[in-house]
């Protein structure tokens, strides 16, 4: 039987699941498959059977066209047919992510830079999705907004291609928090889509995952419009869309996430290849240490071993090995927070430091920040990045947002005993994308796209209630 592979394993090999791997066999669908027991054995080469339950394009009833701008992955693609709708045209300019696009779904038109696309060639739709970039307008980046002469001003294409098709019914854009922060911008979406005859939101919607009680903090901002003369007058009736139109209040900026809901997402078995190398994982244990015997607890600043002054008698001699008078406030009192707490803690401390070697360790593991408070008893209970900043332990709440520059949340594997990454697929599901989406590429690359991506169930929730606001046989209005 040694070319003969379980039902569990067939199913990984064909990302599906293990039942109905198990049901295509009772069916007799699967050549050559035996039952051993109450379990099946399946030749390792046998081909997978065609999948009865997918029909072709031209049987399926879609309710709805969409396209699908600054497509990355798929996010919007995932949402939209999920509601109902087809994809009839998508644009994405990473090869990368187009390939894993490509992987997931049938759409046959998929192009690259939005710039070069001409209006008039792409096909009617209902629906214009698009997370366009949010660089111009990210902390992490300039924050020049529209006046990026580049990435800010495809927002405008945008527009263009909105312009060449007066059929399009409905608008769902997604960006980072930050774009609402200044109201000129803001002020450009709102009036610019409002020319074109829609409604859109009065204000922004600025909505996280976890509001959703899916454990991560991810903030951003939603616009979603609709064309005037399609609107439902008993539900819609000013030029505007409101958050209580939404059925919103209440939801925005309030989490819905519990202790313990951060682990919720993670899978029962997960490759030895996440675990942490032996020095990261030393590191943990070692700040542990330093926590429970210096007591620290709630404390509310950041710890850096650079600011104890270590073998420092003289307070004078510490403030200018420190540079202290030129420093700016804020950081006068961390490192006056930091020297208070080695002087209390100093035999312990430097016996520490000396034991883990803590002086010839690179600098993010020489810092180190608890917040956590008192509700954490073992940082094994805890949620764990480790940054420039530091090792970083916060309340099993939620993680930290997904970003494109990777920074992967580390979590305490009870089964393996030992600290590990978040696997893609975990970071998927932080995302919600369906358990069926195949990644291509490196982990990396995978991190960094779902980092870029949207979370697929609040557009879900949000497309839902966007087409709610029509009035009915919207599908056959042109």
């Amino acid at each position: 039987m040694s070319d003969y592979l379980s039902a569990k394993e067939i199913a990984a090999k064909w990302n599906i699941s293990s039942c109905r791997v198990t049901t295509l066999c009772a069916e007799g669908r699967i050549e050559g498959a035996v039952k051993n027991g109450k379990c099946w054995l399946i030749p390792a080469d046998v081909e997978r059977p065609k999948d009865r339950r997918i029909k072709e394009d031209k049987e399926k009833d879609y309710r709805f066209t969409f396209i699908d701008l600054f497509a990355g992955i798929g996010g919007f693609h995932q949402a939209m047919r999920y509601l109902g709708g087809k994809c009839v045209m998508a644009s994405e300019i990473n090869e990368a992510c187009v390939e894993t696009y490509k992987a997931n779904y049938d759409t046959k038109d998929i192009r690259g830079d939005i710039k070069k696309i001409e209006a008039e060639s792409v096909p009617k739709f209902d629906v214009l999705c698009a997370g366009f970039p949010c660089q111009p307008f990210s902390k992490a980046g300039l924050q020049k907004g529209f006046d990026d002469e580049d990435r800010g001003n495809l927002f405008f294409n945008i527009l263009r291609i909105l312009d060449g098709h007066p059929e399009a019914k409905f608008i769902i854009l997604e960006n980072v928090r930050n774009l609402a922060d200044k109201e000129d911008n803001w002020n450009i979406i709102k009036t610019e889509l409002m020319k074109r005859d829609f409604f859109i939101t009065e204000r922004p919607v600025i909505l996280s995952p976890s509001n959703f009680g899916l454990p991560q903090i991810r903030e951003r901002v939603y616009i979603l419009g609709i064309r005037k003369d399609l609107r439902n007058m008993n539900i819609l009736t000013n030029d505007y869309i409101h958050i209580s139109d939404l059925g919103l209040e209440g939801i925005q900026f309030k989490d819905k996430c519990k202790m313990g809901d951060a682990f919720k997402i993670l899978e029962d078995k997960v490759s030895k290849d996440y675990v942490l190398d032996p020095e990261q994982e030393e590191m943990i244990y070692a700040w542990e240490e330093f926590r429970k015997a210096t007591q620290i607890g709630a404390i509310g600043f950041p710890i850096w071993i650079r600011s104890f002054g270590l073998g420092i008698e003289d307070e004078e001699a510490f403030l200018d090995s420190q540079g202290f008078y030129d420093m700016p406030e804020w950081k006068q009192k961390f490192v006056t927070n930091n020297r208070r707490l080695y002087l209390k803690n100093k035999e312990f401390i430097d016996d520490w430091v000396a034991r883990h070697d803590m002086l010839n360790r690179i600098k993010l593991y020489q810092k180190f920040e608890w917040n956590c408070g008192t509700d954490v008893k073992d940082i094994r209970d805890a949620v764990i990045q480790i940054r420039q900043s530091g090792i970083r332990a916060k309340r099993p709440t939620y993680y930290p947002a997904l970003v494109a520059i990777v920074n992967t949340p580390i979590v305490y594997d009870k089964k393996r005993k030992h600290f590990r990454f978040i696997t893609p697929r975990e970071a998927a599901n932080l995302q919600n994308f369906n358990k069926r989406f195949k990644f291509l590429g490196t982990d990396r690359q995978v991190y960094k796209q779902l980092g870029n991506s949207v979370n697929v169930k609040i557009l879900k929730i949000l497309g839902k209630t966007l087409f709610g606001f029509a009035n009915e046989g919207w599908e056959d209005v042109e």
